[in-house]
């Protein structure tokens, strides 16, 4: 069975300092790239008025589009089908 291994951690008062410092520091910069980042996603979430205005017109398109596939038809038109595959092309004749 192998021995068990212990560590003696010894740290100065200014090695202390100097891994709080640091510690610190990293946690501002992260603090920051954080803010930076929820700018960044606020940015992208609101459209921009360009934008809105277009899917405005684009619905209203659509609004009118649907109204006018509502309305019965005045008149249908007769519609003949003719078959085509018989009648004779031009390299035919």
């Amino acid at each position: 069975m192998p021995e068990p291994i212990s560590f003696r951690i010894s740290r100065s008062t200014e090695g202390l300092a100097e891994t709080l410092a640091t510690l610190s520091h990293r946690l501002v910069k992260l603090e920051q790239r954080l803010a930076a980042m929820e700018l960044q996603l606020q940015h992208e979430i609101s459209p921009h008025p360009q934008e809105l205005a277009s899917l405005q017109t684009v619905e209203a398109l659509l609004a009118d589009c649907r109204s006018l596939l509502a309305q019965p038809a005045a008149e249908t038109p007769e519609v003949v089908w003719e078959d085509w595959s018989q009648a004779e092309t031009p390299e035919q004749g």
